[in-house]
């Protein structure tokens, strides 16, 4: 993550720290405790210091292949700590735009700290005293200061919150056990707090730390829930060579996999930090049963034309989804006949198409897009989704598989579809996108 300028504080003790946070978490309001995040996902996210505005994240909404944000909301080693933007309207507006967040903390960096900008700052205290009593004092009292911010921003419980350790020299014993048992002291008490715990760390440093110790010392420090690892490999995924595969596998990992840089998405210019993120169960959707009581199917890699006498699978979903449209009441039986014609005929009428008894392939793109119009991309899991992909094999041929999971190949042909339409290119579905498909467009 990005430079934070330095900040000096003054240095308190611990047992004042908590008995403040715990007047802080008192007066907070019950109702503000909304928003449970991030959920389950698989996709891109992004992270920027400072949260970003409205129209940002409007413009990033719509434009953008991202749809999760990292936001800093607490630690006095943070460079952004007035944030103009958070706060619980900000939070509760990103939620219902279907944005994930990732709430972090950037608080008392390691003793051996390898950057220079937290040399003038509390840092975590290498004392050997009580098994690093202080250390642990101070990761307590940073998941309660965080809890505290959270709950302020309308964060719930159950909801993964991060803190921010950034790269030290881990060969040094008294810094690298510090480290862990605050970092254990952490997750500890965010559990205490009915939250998850995450870290975030350079892969080389304190995630590599956390791994060697969950597998050559188990039991000894808490684990984190879940590891942000910063490894900028232009790889969108999570898998890392400093660790090994079986820690926090599957969907406890997100990636860092590019550093800062600027991206411009609806004319908006941010200077962002670029991750891939596979939490909760990933994005995932069971599986669809067949419909008509077990009849049909309604998903082919194609949907041609029919008219009277054409027989087939195709002709059993069509009689099916007819039926769902309140329009056919015969047998789901595979055979296009008078009473399948006349069924077309009146559903064509009522989408606006001229009366025929044929299927065209237009009508087909109409009936199988019907529905709600969500904004979706990459990341999404949804019947929508299911809608979507067999709209666009109807549309333009896509091949998809329909699944119901929003990956790359349906990216892929939303952008192409939108290409072909003069539209931009985002691989973003709006009502822009629906609008085309229930109109039947190819």
């Amino acid at each position: 993550m990005r430079p934070r300028p330095p900040r000096r504080l003054a240095r308190l003790a611990a047992a004042t720290v908590l008995a403040t946070v715990a007047s802080s978490l008192l007066a907070a309001p019950a109702s503000a405790a909304t928003v449970v995040t991030p959920g389950s996902f698989t996709g891109y996210g992004f992270d920027q210091c400072t949260a970003p505005t409205q129209r940002a994240m409007d413009a990033w909404l719509t434009g953008s292949k991202y749809w999760a944000v990292g936001i800093y909301i607490s630690g006095a080693s943070r460079g952004c700590r007035s944030q103009p933007n958070l706060s619980s309207t900000w939070v509760r507006t990103q939620h219902a735009k279907g944005w994930r967040l990732l709430p972090i903390t950037l608080g008392p960096q390691a003793w051996c700290t390898t950057r220079e900008r937290y040399l003038h700052q509390v840092r975590i205290s290498p004392s050997r005293t009580d098994s690093y009593g202080k250390a642990r004092q101070q990761g307590a009292a940073e998941a309660s200061k965080t809890v505290a911010a959270a709950t302020r921003l309308g964060i719930g419980k159950r909801s993964t919150l991060w803190y921010d350790i950034e790269a030290f020299d881990t060969t040094r014993t008294d810094c690298r056990e510090s480290a862990l048992t605050f970092l254990s002291a952490w997750s500890n008490r965010l559990h205490t707090l009915g939250y998850v715990s995450g870290v975030y760390s350079s892969a080389a440093s304190g995630i590599k730390m956390l791994d060697n110790a969950r597998m050559n010392r188990p039991g000894r420090f808490r684990m984190p829930d879940r590891i942000w690892i910063a490894d900028w490999n232009g790889r969108a995924d999570v898998r890392t060579s400093y660790i090994g595969n079986t820690g926090w596998m599957p969907h406890k990992r997100v990636h860092q996999y590019r550093g800062g840089h600027n991206e411009t998405h609806g004319g908006v210019t941010i200077n962002v930090d670029s991750n891939w993120l596979d939490l909760g169960r990933g994005s995932t959707l069971a599986a669809e049963p067949r419909h008509c009581a077990g009849a049909a199917t309604y998903n082919f890699a194609r949907y041609p034309a029919l008219r009277s006498g054409s027989t087939g699978s195709v002709v059993k979903a069509l009689q099916c989804l007819l039926r769902t449209k309140g329009v056919y009441r015969g047998a789901v039986d595979g055979v296009y006949d008078a009473e399948v014609g006349r069924a077309v005929s009146a559903y064509r009428v009522r989408r606006g198409f001229s009366a025929s008894t044929s299927m065209s392939v237009n009508t087909w793109v109409a009936l199988l897009s019907a529905g709600d119009d969500p904004l979706m991309k990459y990341g999404a899991a949804s019947v929508a989704v299911r809608r979507l992909q067999r709209a666009l094999n109807a549309a333009d041929a896509a091949g998809l598989r329909i699944g119901g999971v929003f990956e790359g190949s349906t990216t892929a042909a939303v952008k192409r579809y939108q290409r072909d339409h003069r539209m931009p290119a985002t691989g973003v579905v709006t009502s822009s996108l629906w609008n085309r498909l229930f109109h039947g467009v190819r």
